[in-house]
C-alpha cells in the first residue's frame, strides 16, 4: 500500500477518536498519546518505504513527541537515521528504545545490524544473541542468521557457520542461512556439501544472480559441464546486467 492509500485508510479511525464536544458546545480534542504515536509511526514507515525520508522523519518525530515512552518509535527513528547516514542519532535512538524495552527482539536485531555496519561485530553479535535468547521471540532463527551474516561480513567464516547451523536447526527453510552456508562450504572446498545447501535453498526460493553464479562455480569444481552451461544460460538470460554475469564473462566459463 502506498502512502496515499495508507492515509485514506487511517482517516476514519482518526475522525472517530480525535474530537468531542465540551460543555460550551465547541469541539475539544480527545486523543490517546500512544495511539497518536502509533498512527504517526505507521505513516513514517510508509513514507520511508516510498523513499520519502523527509516526510518519514517529520512523522516519526511527531510520533516521538506524542509518546516518548513508545520504544518502537525510537526503533524506527534509529533505522531512518541510519539510512540518512546520521550514525550518532541512530545509535542514540536505538539506545533510547532499548532503555524502554531492553529485550525487544526487533530493536535488538535492528541495533545489531547497525552495530555490524559500523564495524563493531562483537557488540552486534551480543545484540543478536540477546534477541535469540528472548523466549518471546517468535523468530529466533532470524537473529542467528543476522549474527552469521555479520560474522561472514567480517571474514569469520567459522563463527558464521556456527550461527547458520543453529539457525537452520530452528528453521530448516531459512533462505538466507541456506545460501550463505552454500557459499561458506564452497569457500571451504566442500563442494558436494555446497551443492546440497544450494539445492535446499532452491526448494524454498527462486534463483537469483547470486545463486546462479554460485551454482556455476560449484558445478565447475565438481566437473559437471552440462550443469555449468545450464546455470550460465539462466544467468545470462535472466540477469544480463548483473555483476555476476560480468564475472561469468570474465571467467571463461560457459
Amino acid at each position: 500500500m502506498n502512502v496515499r492509500g495508507f492515509i485514506c485508510s487511517l482517516s476514519l479511525l482518526l475522525l472517530a477518536g480525535c474530537a468531542g464536544v465540551n460543555s460550551g458546545g465547541s469541539l475539544e480534542a480527545e486523543y490517546n498519546p500512544n495511539e497518536v504515536a502509533q498512527t504517526n509511526m505507521r505513516l513514517g514507515v510508509a513514507y520511508m518505504q516510498d523513499g520519502n525520508y523527509e516526510k518519514a522523519l517529520e512523522k516519526l518525530l511527531r510520533a516521538r513527541s506524542a509518546d516518548d515512552s513508545y520504544p518502537m518509535v525510537h526503533n524506527m527513528l534509529g533505522v531512518l537515521y541510519q539510512r540518512l547516514g546520521e550514525s550518532a542519532k541512530a545509535e542514540d535512538s536505538f539506545e533510547k528504545g532499548l532503555d524502554l524495552a531492553p529485550n525487544n527482539p526487533n530493536l535488538l536485531n535492528n541495533y545489531g545490524q547497525f552495530l555490524c555496519r559500523e564495524g563493531r561485530p562483537d557488540e552486534a553479535e551480543a545484540a543478536f544473541l540477546k534477541a535469540r535468547k528472548n523466549p518471546l521471540n517468535e523468530n529466533p532463527a532470524r537473529a542467528l542468521t543476522n549474527a552469521g551474516t555479520c560474522a561472514m561480513r567480517n571474514d569469520n567464516l567459522e563463527r558464521a557457520e556456527t550461527h547458520y547451523r543453529e539457525a537452520l536447526q530452528l528453521n530448516p527453510q531459512q533462505q538466507l542461512a541456506l545460501i550463505q552456508m552454500a557459499d561458506i562450504q564452497y569457500q571451504n572446498g566442500e563442494y558436494l556439501s555446497a551443492r546440497g545447501y544450494l539445492q535446499r535453498y532452491l526448494e524454498v526460493a527462486e534463483h537469483t544472480a547470486r545463486s546462479l553464479w554460485l551454482g556455476i562455480r560449484i558445478e565447475n569444481e565438481l566437473d559437471n559441464p552440462d550443469k555449468v552451461s545450464s546455470y550460465a544460460l539462466l544467468l545470462k538470460s535472466n540477469f544480463p546486467d548483473s555483476e555476476e554475469t560480468r564475472l561469468l564473462s570474465e571467467s571463461g566459463l560457459k
